[in-house]
This record gives C-alpha cells, structure tokens and sequence, in this order.
C-alpha cells in the first residue's frame, strides 16, 4: 500500500472510484474522433484463428457480456445488423474503440492497488482483470472474424 487512508476512505474511493472510471473512460472514448481508430485494412484476409474458440470457448459466453457503447449513444456491437462494407468497416472500427476504452480502464482500475492493503490490492487486480480481459478477448476475436468478410466484398 503506498498511499495511506482510512478505511472509510478506501472503501469510498473503490466503490466511486471503480464504476466512475469505467463510465468516465468509457464515454471519453465515444467521445474520440473515429480517424484514432481506424486501420488499413489488410491486402489479403487473414487466416481464421481458432485459438479463441477452441482454447477459451468464447462462443460459450461471449453473449453474457454487455455492450456499453449504446449507453453513451455509440455504436452497439451486440449483433451484427448488416454485411454491407461500410457497416462492417465501422463495426471494425468501433472494436477498436472498445478495445483501446478496456485497456485504459484496467490500468487505471489496477492503479487502485496503491491505497488498498493487502489482500484488497489482490481483489482489486482480479476485478479488474475480470471486468476487462473478456470484453478485450470479444472485441479482438470479433474483429478477427470481420475482417476475412469485408475484404471480401471488397
């Protein structure tokens, strides 16, 4: 623990703190401008990777995650609702909206460990480990799935 609190203090700055940063970075995100996001697109369509299907069954409990673009008026990626390449391209580009906001809020979630003891610190690590590396394994695997589909149409 570096920085030391009571713990009144502590449990207030988890219980705002964590959702607050979620919310906040999450909205700052949708906030950004789409030319941060987007990517050239690859020449030839990458090979299909299994790994996330057949190592961590992503299809078994991908639909338990929630989408929080659309509580920000952003774009929901809970369901496809078109094949056609410029919502496929924007589709893209918003997984990679998403998946820069997950990063950013697991380290500053992580950062919480430096005013909470131990074993909160640990708590603190697996929440935001579990809060953020499904949603980051969804948005990367939905991606990978996109790609072959837009190029080619393209």
């Amino acid at each position: 623990m570096w920085l030391e609190f009571s713990n009144l203090t502590i449990t207030l700055l988890n219980c705002l703190g964590i959702p607050a940063v979620h919310l906040a970075i999450a909205w700052l995100c949708e906030q950004f401008s789409d030319h941060r996001f987007i990517r050239c697109l690859p020449s030839v369509a990458p090979k299909p990777n299994k790994f996330y299907e057949k190592y961590l069954f992503i299809r078994r409990w991908k639909h338990l995650l929630p989408d929080g673009a659309p509580w920000f008026d952003g774009f929901p990626k809970k369901k496809l609702q078109s094949t056609e390449p410029d919502y496929l391209r924007k589709f893209i580009l918003e997984t990679r909206r998403g998946e820069f906001s997950h990063w950013v809020q697991w380290i500053l979630i992580t950062s919480f460990i430096a005013w909470n003891p131990f074993p909160a610190n640990l708590i603190i690590i697996a929440y935001a480990f579990a809060s953020n590396v499904p949603c980051l394994v969804n948005l990367r695997h939905t991606r990978q799935r996109l790609l072959p589909a837009l190029i080619k149409q393209l």
